[in-house]
């Protein structure tokens, strides 16, 4: 433990723990288990360490995370739905990047949220009928801009792309292969103004390091699960999925205004 303790941050055997159950969730997450679990990781990670020390350790497992499932959903995506949704994307970054200094992240995380229960209610009011939504130019350069600003500044961009993409009913394997090349592209992205922000140090990438391995198995199970999960059972978990998603961001940004 000691070795460990002189390289990365988990100092003691608590910490270690708590920052293993963090990269499950969210490895779960990113190989298509829903967008609910890979919101718990900073708030998990913050029990034992500062949010921004936590934020900057899930960053690279992210990347890691990325590389693994692309590889895990290879062949699998939607190139319609990526090429309405990727090009806006890098300009909702740049525009994220310009305005960070004045964007309050707790009022982008509530807004977010708001719109994802109001997908959600609007979903459910339409007693959908399981008919597939059609893609579109402006919704996609939306979405897709708002996506690319809202993970760049406040990690949430999980539910714009849900709003777009999941009316679209694409099989389920189709459905998350393209989720993973979308957020795979806009995490990639981001890594230059991160790295400018000084994120990267060295006991970061060595404590990311250390978590490569239950990275990798927990991204790979959280694929292996939704691979054998058949339409009827995906959108409605998807669904639901959202829901917690647009409750825990409403939650977050409620709490930051508070204090």
């Amino acid at each position: 433990m000691q070795l460990i303790a002189n390289f990365t941050f988990f100092q003691d055997a608590q910490t270690l723990l708590v920052a293993m159950i963090a990269v499950v969730l969210v490895g779960l997450s990113k190989g298509g288990l829903g967008g609910a679990f890979a919101l718990l990781g900073v708030p998990i990670l913050s029990l034992v360490m500062p949010p921004i020390q936590a934020a900057a350790l899930l960053l690279p497992i992210l990347l890691m995370m990325d590389g693994i499932s692309v590889w895990a959903w290879r062949g699998w995506f939607d190139r319609t739905t990526l090429w309405h949704l990727l090009p806006p994307a890098m300009v909702g970054i740049v525009i994220g990047t310009l305005t960070a200094v004045i964007t309050s992240e707790a009022f982008v995380r509530l807004i977010v949220g708001l719109l994802a229960l109001g997908f959600v209610a609007r979903m459910a009011l339409m007693r959908d009928s399981g008919k597939s939504g059609q893609h579109g130019r402006l919704s996609g350069a939306f979405w897709g801009a708002f996506a690319g600003f809202t993970s760049f500044v406040a990690h949430a961009g999980g539910p714009p792309f849900q709003i777009y993409a999941l009316p679209l009913r694409l099989d389920p394997r189709l459905y998350t292969g393209t989720s993973v090349i979308f957020f795979a592209v806009v995490n990639l992205i981001k890594v230059a103004p991160y790295a400018a922000l000084g994120l990267f140090d060295t006991k970061t990438l060595f404590s990311a390091a250390a978590m490569l391995p239950l990275a990798a198995v927990s991204t790979l199970l959280g694929a292996m699960i939704i691979k054998r999960i058949n339409a009827r059972v995906f959108y409605p978990f998807m669904y639901v999925m959202i829901t917690l998603v647009g409750v825990k961001l409403v939650w977050d940004g409620m709490i930051a205004f508070w204090n």
